[in-house]
Protein backbone atom coordinates (compact mmCIF):
# COMPACT_ATOMS: atom_id res chain seq x y z
CA UNK A 1 0.00 0.00 0.00
CA UNK A 2 1.14 2.80 -0.87
CA UNK A 3 2.09 5.79 1.61
CA UNK A 4 -0.23 8.85 1.36
CA UNK A 5 1.50 12.25 1.76
CA UNK A 6 -0.21 14.22 4.70
CA UNK A 7 -1.42 17.41 4.30
CA UNK A 8 -3.86 20.16 5.82
CA UNK A 9 -6.79 21.73 3.26
CA UNK A 10 -6.53 25.09 2.54
CA UNK A 11 -7.67 27.23 4.62
CA UNK A 12 -7.39 25.15 7.58
CA UNK A 13 -5.00 25.56 10.72
CA UNK A 14 -2.89 23.67 12.61
CA UNK A 15 -0.60 24.61 15.28
CA UNK A 16 2.65 23.19 16.84
CA UNK A 17 2.22 22.55 20.55
CA UNK A 18 3.80 25.60 21.66
CA UNK A 19 1.21 27.93 19.68
CA UNK A 20 -2.10 26.10 20.81
CA UNK A 21 -0.96 26.71 24.61
CA UNK A 22 -0.76 30.50 23.43
CA UNK A 23 -4.06 29.93 21.71
CA UNK A 24 -5.66 28.47 24.39
CA UNK A 25 -4.52 31.12 26.81
CA UNK A 26 -6.60 33.88 24.90
CA UNK A 27 -9.45 31.67 24.56
CA UNK A 28 -9.32 31.43 28.67
CA UNK A 29 -8.79 35.21 28.91
CA UNK A 30 -11.64 35.66 26.60
CA UNK A 31 -13.82 33.29 28.99
CA UNK A 32 -12.61 34.83 32.03
CA UNK A 33 -13.33 38.54 30.58
CA UNK A 34 -17.04 37.37 29.20
CA UNK A 35 -17.51 35.77 32.48
CA UNK A 36 -16.75 38.86 34.36
CA UNK A 37 -20.02 40.52 32.59
CA UNK A 38 -22.01 37.64 33.44
CA UNK A 39 -22.29 35.77 30.52
CA UNK A 40 -23.00 32.30 30.57
CA UNK A 41 -21.36 29.52 28.26
CA UNK A 42 -23.18 27.94 25.55
CA UNK A 43 -22.18 25.33 23.00
CA UNK A 44 -24.54 24.86 19.86
CA UNK A 45 -24.02 22.25 17.07
CA UNK A 46 -21.58 22.55 14.27
CA UNK A 47 -24.11 21.07 11.68
CA UNK A 48 -27.79 22.31 11.46
CA UNK A 49 -30.47 22.16 9.09
CA UNK A 50 -29.96 24.02 6.03
CA UNK A 51 -33.63 25.65 6.54
CA UNK A 52 -32.61 26.44 9.87
CA UNK A 53 -29.06 28.58 8.73
CA UNK A 54 -30.30 29.73 5.57
CA UNK A 55 -33.53 31.36 7.03
CA UNK A 56 -31.55 35.26 6.38
CA UNK A 57 -28.39 34.63 5.66
CA UNK A 58 -27.80 37.43 3.72
CA UNK A 59 -25.00 39.07 1.26
CA UNK A 60 -22.47 36.12 0.06
CA UNK A 61 -23.04 33.75 3.21
CA UNK A 62 -25.16 31.37 1.24
CA UNK A 63 -23.08 30.48 -1.25
CA UNK A 64 -19.81 30.09 1.22
CA UNK A 65 -22.08 28.14 3.54
CA UNK A 66 -20.89 24.33 3.34
CA UNK A 67 -24.04 22.36 2.66
CA UNK A 68 -24.49 18.60 2.18
CA UNK A 69 -26.89 15.75 2.41
CA UNK A 70 -26.77 12.88 4.58
CA UNK A 71 -29.59 10.34 3.47
CA UNK A 72 -32.54 12.38 3.05
CA UNK A 73 -31.44 14.86 5.22
CA UNK A 74 -30.34 18.36 3.39
CA UNK A 75 -27.10 19.81 6.12
CA UNK A 76 -25.22 22.90 6.46
CA UNK A 77 -21.83 23.73 8.93
CA UNK A 78 -22.77 26.80 10.69
CA UNK A 79 -21.38 29.76 9.08
CA UNK A 80 -21.45 31.70 12.28
CA UNK A 81 -22.26 31.60 16.11
CA UNK A 82 -25.36 34.30 16.01
CA UNK A 83 -28.08 32.48 13.59
CA UNK A 84 -28.14 29.24 15.58
CA UNK A 85 -28.12 30.99 18.64
CA UNK A 86 -31.16 32.92 17.68
CA UNK A 87 -32.81 29.42 16.93
CA UNK A 88 -31.53 28.47 19.97
CA UNK A 89 -33.60 30.92 22.43
CA UNK A 90 -36.49 30.41 19.87
CA UNK A 91 -36.55 26.82 21.03
CA UNK A 92 -35.48 26.98 24.76
CA UNK A 93 -37.62 30.67 25.42
CA UNK A 94 -39.69 29.61 27.87
CA UNK A 95 -36.24 27.93 30.14
CA UNK A 96 -34.37 30.97 29.81
CA UNK A 97 -34.50 34.58 31.88
CA UNK A 98 -34.11 36.74 30.03
CA UNK A 99 -32.28 39.19 29.15
CA UNK A 100 -30.20 36.61 28.01
CA UNK A 101 -26.71 36.93 27.76
CA UNK A 102 -24.43 33.93 26.37
CA UNK A 103 -20.97 33.81 25.24
CA UNK A 104 -19.35 31.17 22.98
CA UNK A 105 -16.39 30.15 21.37
CA UNK A 106 -16.53 27.71 18.69
CA UNK A 107 -15.57 26.39 15.32
CA UNK A 108 -17.39 27.93 11.93
CA UNK A 109 -17.32 27.13 8.37
CA UNK A 110 -16.95 29.59 5.55
CA UNK A 111 -16.36 28.20 1.93
CA UNK A 112 -14.75 31.03 0.69
CA UNK A 113 -10.76 31.61 -0.96
CA UNK A 114 -8.58 31.09 1.43
CA UNK A 115 -5.94 33.66 1.65
CA UNK A 116 -3.84 35.27 3.81
CA UNK A 117 -5.27 35.83 7.67
CA UNK A 118 -8.75 34.06 6.22
CA UNK A 119 -9.89 31.09 7.18
CA UNK A 120 -12.25 28.70 5.83
CA UNK A 121 -12.39 26.76 9.25
CA UNK A 122 -11.73 29.12 12.36
CA UNK A 123 -12.93 30.17 15.87
CA UNK A 124 -15.35 32.61 16.86
CA UNK A 125 -15.61 34.01 20.50
CA UNK A 126 -18.73 35.56 20.56
CA UNK A 127 -20.72 37.20 23.30
CA UNK A 128 -25.20 38.26 23.12
CA UNK A 129 -27.78 39.46 24.78
CA UNK A 130 -30.79 38.82 24.25
CA UNK A 131 -33.88 40.69 25.29
CA UNK A 132 -37.61 39.52 25.48
CA UNK A 133 -39.69 42.11 23.63
CA UNK A 134 -36.98 45.20 23.89
CA UNK A 135 -33.62 45.44 24.53
CA UNK A 136 -32.44 48.56 26.27
CA UNK A 137 -29.30 50.55 24.64
CA UNK A 138 -26.95 50.26 27.35
CA UNK A 139 -26.42 46.87 25.86
CA UNK A 140 -25.45 47.95 22.88
CA UNK A 141 -22.37 50.46 24.81
CA UNK A 142 -21.74 47.64 26.85
CA UNK A 143 -20.32 45.10 23.96
CA UNK A 144 -17.10 47.62 22.77
CA UNK A 145 -16.60 47.88 26.67
CA UNK A 146 -16.17 43.99 26.90
CA UNK A 147 -14.14 44.14 24.01
CA UNK A 148 -12.22 47.19 25.24
CA UNK A 149 -11.31 45.00 28.43
CA UNK A 150 -11.24 41.53 26.37
CA UNK A 151 -8.26 42.92 24.24
CA UNK A 152 -6.37 44.53 26.73
CA UNK A 153 -6.66 41.43 28.80
CA UNK A 154 -4.69 39.50 26.04
CA UNK A 155 -2.09 42.46 25.62
CA UNK A 156 -3.39 44.66 22.89
CA UNK A 157 -3.30 48.28 23.48
CA UNK A 158 -3.00 49.75 19.62
CA UNK A 159 -6.49 49.33 18.78
CA UNK A 160 -9.48 51.08 18.09
CA UNK A 161 -13.27 49.76 17.71
CA UNK A 162 -15.42 51.64 15.26
CA UNK A 163 -18.91 52.33 15.89
CA UNK A 164 -22.07 53.66 13.48
CA UNK A 165 -25.72 52.68 13.29
CA UNK A 166 -27.81 51.43 10.31
CA UNK A 167 -30.79 53.06 11.05
CA UNK A 168 -28.91 56.68 10.65
CA UNK A 169 -27.53 54.70 7.23
CA UNK A 170 -31.23 53.78 6.52
CA UNK A 171 -32.73 56.98 7.57
CA UNK A 172 -29.85 59.31 5.27
CA UNK A 173 -30.76 56.87 1.99
CA UNK A 174 -34.40 57.45 2.42
CA UNK A 175 -33.54 61.18 2.39
CA UNK A 176 -32.21 60.72 -0.78
CA UNK A 177 -34.97 58.65 -2.26
CA UNK A 178 -33.44 55.43 -2.10
CA UNK A 179 -34.45 53.57 1.12
CA UNK A 180 -35.83 50.89 -1.35
CA UNK A 181 -31.86 50.26 -2.26
CA UNK A 182 -30.24 50.65 1.33
CA UNK A 183 -29.08 47.53 1.77
CA UNK A 184 -27.47 47.30 -1.34
CA UNK A 185 -25.81 50.71 -0.90
CA UNK A 186 -24.86 49.95 2.78
CA UNK A 187 -23.01 46.55 1.30
CA UNK A 188 -20.60 48.39 -0.98
CA UNK A 189 -20.31 51.19 0.98
CA UNK A 190 -18.70 49.12 3.70
CA UNK A 191 -16.31 48.22 0.85
CA UNK A 192 -14.79 51.78 1.43
CA UNK A 193 -12.01 50.94 3.24
CA UNK A 194 -10.88 48.33 0.93
CA UNK A 195 -11.50 49.87 -2.38
CA UNK A 196 -11.40 53.55 -1.70
CA UNK A 197 -14.39 56.03 -2.63
CA UNK A 198 -13.78 56.62 -6.09
CA UNK A 199 -14.34 52.72 -6.56
CA UNK A 200 -17.29 52.74 -4.37
CA UNK A 201 -18.85 55.83 -6.23
CA UNK A 202 -18.27 54.13 -9.58
CA UNK A 203 -20.11 51.06 -8.02
CA UNK A 204 -22.94 53.11 -6.97
CA UNK A 205 -23.63 54.56 -10.22
CA UNK A 206 -22.94 51.52 -12.18
CA UNK A 207 -23.79 49.03 -10.79
CA UNK A 208 -26.80 50.41 -8.41
CA UNK A 209 -28.25 53.10 -10.80
CA UNK A 210 -27.57 55.68 -8.30
CA UNK A 211 -27.48 59.06 -9.88
CA UNK A 212 -24.67 61.23 -9.23
CA UNK A 213 -25.97 64.17 -7.00
CA UNK A 214 -27.16 61.06 -4.97
CA UNK A 215 -23.64 59.37 -5.13
CA UNK A 216 -22.09 62.95 -4.46
CA UNK A 217 -24.07 63.51 -1.09
CA UNK A 218 -23.33 59.93 -0.02
CA UNK A 219 -19.83 60.14 -0.49
CA UNK A 220 -19.78 63.94 1.37
CA UNK A 221 -21.91 62.46 4.41
CA UNK A 222 -19.12 59.31 4.56
CA UNK A 223 -16.10 61.87 4.56
CA UNK A 224 -17.38 63.24 7.52
CA UNK A 225 -14.39 62.99 10.23
CA UNK A 226 -13.47 64.29 13.25
CA UNK A 227 -13.37 63.37 17.01
CA UNK A 228 -16.67 61.76 18.32
CA UNK A 229 -17.72 65.02 19.68
CA UNK A 230 -17.48 66.60 15.85
CA UNK A 231 -19.00 63.98 14.33
CA UNK A 232 -22.10 64.57 16.03
CA UNK A 233 -22.34 67.91 16.02
CA UNK A 234 -21.94 67.51 12.11
CA UNK A 235 -24.34 64.80 11.73
CA UNK A 236 -27.27 67.26 14.05
CA UNK A 237 -27.27 69.43 11.02
CA UNK A 238 -29.11 66.25 9.26
CA UNK A 239 -31.53 66.11 12.42
CA UNK A 240 -35.18 66.80 11.74
CA UNK A 241 -35.50 65.48 7.75
CA UNK A 242 -36.45 62.03 8.50
CA UNK A 243 -37.59 59.46 11.67
CA UNK A 244 -35.32 56.94 11.50
CA UNK A 245 -32.31 58.86 11.30
CA UNK A 246 -33.18 60.81 14.22
CA UNK A 247 -33.95 58.13 15.73
CA UNK A 248 -30.18 56.03 14.97
CA UNK A 249 -28.50 59.44 16.05
CA UNK A 250 -29.91 59.65 19.42
CA UNK A 251 -28.79 55.56 19.29
CA UNK A 252 -25.60 56.78 18.73
CA UNK A 253 -25.26 59.56 20.77
CA UNK A 254 -26.47 57.11 23.70
CA UNK A 255 -23.58 54.64 22.98
CA UNK A 256 -21.08 57.25 22.72
CA UNK A 257 -22.12 58.56 26.30
CA UNK A 258 -22.35 54.83 27.65
CA UNK A 259 -19.01 53.96 26.50
CA UNK A 260 -17.07 57.03 28.61
CA UNK A 261 -18.78 55.56 31.50
CA UNK A 262 -18.22 52.15 31.26
CA UNK A 263 -14.42 52.96 30.90
CA UNK A 264 -13.33 53.09 27.39
CA UNK A 265 -10.97 55.66 26.07
CA UNK A 266 -11.53 57.85 23.63
CA UNK A 267 -8.37 56.93 21.65
CA UNK A 268 -9.97 53.32 21.58
CA UNK A 269 -13.65 54.47 19.86
CA UNK A 270 -14.54 56.10 17.41
CA UNK A 271 -17.55 56.73 14.83
CA UNK A 272 -17.11 56.10 11.75
CA UNK A 273 -19.61 56.14 9.27
CA UNK A 274 -18.66 53.82 6.37
CA UNK A 275 -19.23 50.93 8.56
CA UNK A 276 -22.52 48.90 7.87
CA UNK A 277 -21.84 45.12 8.11
CA UNK A 278 -22.72 42.95 5.10
CA UNK A 279 -24.95 40.96 6.89
CA UNK A 280 -28.75 42.41 6.27
CA UNK A 281 -29.60 40.53 10.14
CA UNK A 282 -28.17 43.90 11.49
CA UNK A 283 -30.52 46.63 12.51
CA UNK A 284 -28.82 49.54 14.65
CA UNK A 285 -25.71 49.63 15.82
CA UNK A 286 -22.82 48.01 14.30
CA UNK A 287 -18.59 47.71 15.46
CA UNK A 288 -15.88 46.97 13.57
CA UNK A 289 -12.40 46.82 15.47
CA UNK A 290 -8.82 47.64 14.18
CA UNK A 291 -5.67 46.77 15.26
CA UNK A 292 -3.85 50.69 14.28
CA UNK A 293 -0.58 49.17 13.67
CA UNK A 294 -2.10 46.44 10.77
CA UNK A 295 -5.14 47.78 9.33
CA UNK A 296 -4.42 45.94 6.34
CA UNK A 297 -6.06 42.59 7.77
CA UNK A 298 -9.19 44.25 8.39
CA UNK A 299 -11.38 43.99 11.14
CA UNK A 300 -10.98 41.18 13.53
CA UNK A 301 -14.01 41.83 15.84
CA UNK A 302 -17.12 42.89 14.41
CA UNK A 303 -21.22 42.70 15.49
CA UNK A 304 -24.04 44.82 15.96
CA UNK A 305 -27.60 44.81 16.70
CA UNK A 306 -30.56 42.73 15.39
CA UNK A 307 -34.15 43.46 16.44
CA UNK A 308 -35.64 40.74 13.82
CA UNK A 309 -33.28 37.60 13.30
CA UNK A 310 -35.38 35.05 15.59
CA UNK A 311 -38.77 35.90 13.35
CA UNK A 312 -37.62 33.36 11.48
CA UNK A 313 -38.20 30.88 14.27
CA UNK A 314 -40.97 32.27 16.21
CA UNK A 315 -42.99 34.85 16.47
CA UNK A 316 -42.13 36.86 19.85
CA UNK A 317 -40.14 39.55 19.49
CA UNK A 318 -36.30 38.63 20.41
CA UNK A 319 -33.87 41.87 19.79
CA UNK A 320 -30.39 41.49 20.28
CA UNK A 321 -26.91 42.60 20.16
CA UNK A 322 -23.61 40.82 19.88
CA UNK A 323 -19.97 40.89 18.76
CA UNK A 324 -17.69 38.21 17.45
CA UNK A 325 -14.13 38.30 17.65
CA UNK A 326 -12.74 36.43 14.68
CA UNK A 327 -9.88 34.25 17.16
CA UNK A 328 -7.71 32.24 14.21
CA UNK A 329 -7.81 35.09 12.49
CA UNK A 330 -6.36 37.68 14.57
CA UNK A 331 -4.10 34.79 16.34
CA UNK A 332 -2.74 34.34 12.89
CA UNK A 333 -1.68 38.02 12.24
CA UNK A 334 -0.23 38.77 15.26
CA UNK A 335 1.89 35.29 15.14
CA UNK A 336 2.59 37.03 11.55
CA UNK A 337 4.00 40.04 13.20
CA UNK A 338 5.79 38.32 15.78
CA UNK A 339 3.64 40.10 18.40
CA UNK A 340 3.01 36.75 20.35
CA UNK A 341 4.69 36.97 23.65
CA UNK A 342 7.66 34.50 24.06
CA UNK A 343 7.81 35.13 27.95
CA UNK A 344 4.71 33.38 28.35
CA UNK A 345 4.87 29.70 29.63
CA UNK A 346 4.24 26.93 26.60
CA UNK A 347 6.22 24.04 27.85
CA UNK A 348 3.36 21.12 28.84
CA UNK A 349 5.53 20.74 31.95
CA UNK A 350 7.00 23.51 34.02
CA UNK A 351 9.22 20.80 35.85
CA UNK A 352 10.60 17.48 34.42
CA UNK A 353 11.47 14.88 36.72
CA UNK A 354 14.44 12.55 36.06
CA UNK A 355 15.05 9.33 38.04
CA UNK A 356 18.54 8.62 38.22
CA UNK A 357 18.51 5.37 39.85
CA UNK A 358 16.62 1.93 39.43
CA UNK A 359 14.02 2.74 41.77
CA UNK A 360 11.52 5.06 40.46
CA UNK A 361 9.46 5.45 43.96
CA UNK A 362 10.99 8.08 44.90
CA UNK A 363 10.61 9.80 41.65
CA UNK A 364 7.09 9.38 41.39
CA UNK A 365 6.67 10.66 44.89
CA UNK A 366 8.43 13.76 43.98
CA UNK A 367 6.40 14.03 40.70
CA UNK A 368 3.20 13.64 42.92
CA UNK A 369 4.31 16.38 45.44
CA UNK A 370 4.87 18.81 42.59
CA UNK A 371 1.39 18.35 40.96
CA UNK A 372 -0.34 18.54 44.76
CA UNK A 373 1.32 22.06 44.75
CA UNK A 374 -0.24 22.95 41.67
CA UNK A 375 3.41 22.54 39.77
CA UNK A 376 2.93 20.61 36.01
CA UNK A 377 5.23 18.02 36.23
CA UNK A 378 6.08 15.27 33.64
CA UNK A 379 8.13 12.19 34.84
CA UNK A 380 10.98 10.92 32.18
CA UNK A 381 12.14 7.50 32.20
CA UNK A 382 13.35 6.61 29.16
CA UNK A 383 16.26 4.47 28.04
CA UNK A 384 18.01 7.69 26.87
CA UNK A 385 21.15 9.34 27.67
CA UNK A 386 21.46 12.23 30.24
CA UNK A 387 22.13 14.53 27.53
CA UNK A 388 19.00 13.39 25.35
CA UNK A 389 17.02 13.92 28.55
CA UNK A 390 17.84 17.50 28.64
CA UNK A 391 17.98 18.16 25.59
CA UNK A 392 14.13 17.15 25.54
CA UNK A 393 13.63 19.51 28.29
CA UNK A 394 15.01 21.89 26.29
CA UNK A 395 13.27 21.18 23.04
CA UNK A 396 10.04 21.40 25.02
CA UNK A 397 10.68 25.04 26.79
CA UNK A 398 10.73 22.78 30.03
CA UNK A 399 12.03 25.65 32.79
CA UNK A 400 13.13 23.27 35.45
CA UNK A 401 14.75 19.90 35.54
CA UNK A 402 14.91 17.55 39.19
CA UNK A 403 17.88 15.77 39.29
CA UNK A 404 17.21 12.70 41.78
CA UNK A 405 20.37 10.46 42.66
CA UNK A 406 21.94 8.38 45.01
CA UNK A 407 23.50 11.58 46.85
CA UNK A 408 19.60 13.11 46.62
CA UNK A 409 17.96 10.61 48.06
CA UNK A 410 20.45 10.07 50.85
CA UNK A 411 20.30 13.68 51.63
CA UNK A 412 16.33 13.68 51.43
CA UNK A 413 16.73 16.62 48.49
CA UNK A 414 16.54 17.23 44.60
CA UNK A 415 18.75 18.94 42.20
CA UNK A 416 16.82 21.47 41.07
CA UNK A 417 18.25 22.62 37.54
CA UNK A 418 17.18 26.27 35.84
CA UNK A 419 17.04 25.49 32.35
CA UNK A 420 16.89 28.86 31.35
CA UNK A 421 19.54 30.63 33.84
CA UNK A 422 21.64 27.26 33.38
CA UNK A 423 22.27 27.00 37.18
CA UNK A 424 21.40 24.07 40.18
CA UNK A 425 20.33 24.27 43.38
CA UNK A 426 20.10 21.33 46.11
CA UNK A 427 17.03 21.98 47.74
CA UNK A 428 14.39 19.73 49.82
CA UNK A 429 11.40 19.08 47.84
CA UNK A 430 9.60 22.14 50.27
CA UNK A 431 12.05 24.41 49.00
CA UNK A 432 12.02 23.18 45.44
CA UNK A 433 7.99 24.00 45.46
CA UNK A 434 8.21 27.23 47.08
CA UNK A 435 11.63 28.13 44.19
CA UNK A 436 9.61 26.95 41.58
CA UNK A 437 6.81 29.04 42.16
CA UNK A 438 7.98 32.46 42.82
CA UNK A 439 10.56 32.21 39.72
CA UNK A 440 7.54 31.33 37.77
CA UNK A 441 5.16 33.45 39.35
CA UNK A 442 5.54 36.68 36.68
CA UNK A 443 5.67 33.76 33.14
CA UNK A 444 2.08 32.33 34.47
CA UNK A 445 0.95 35.54 34.46
CA UNK A 446 1.75 37.01 31.50
CA UNK A 447 -0.52 37.89 28.76
CA UNK A 448 -0.33 35.76 25.71
CA UNK A 449 0.76 38.75 22.94
CA UNK A 450 3.07 41.33 23.71
CA UNK A 451 3.02 45.09 21.61
CA UNK A 452 6.39 46.07 20.42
Amino acid sequence: MPIQKPRTLSGFMELLPQKQVLFDAMVEKLRRTYSLYGFSPLDTPVIEASEILLTKSGGETEKQIYRFTKGDSDLSLRFDLTVPLAKYVALHYNDLAFPFRRFQIGKVYRGERAQRGRFREFYQADIDVIGDGALDILNDAEMPAIIYRAFTSLGLERFVIRVNNRKLLNGFYAMLGWDHRAGDIMRVVDKMEKIGPEKVGLMLCDDLGLDEDSVGEIQEFMAIKGSNAQVLGALENYRGRNEVFDQGLDELQAVCRYLVDFGVPETHFAIDLSIARGLDYYTGTVYETQLLDYPEIGSPCSGGRYDNLAAYYTEKQLPGVGISIGLTRLFYVLDEQGLLNPDALTAPAEVLVLPMTEDLAPAVALATRLREAGIAAQLYHEPKKFKQKLSYADKLGVPFVALLGEDELAAGKVALKDMTAGTQQLLTPEEAVVHINVTLAARRGARPIREK
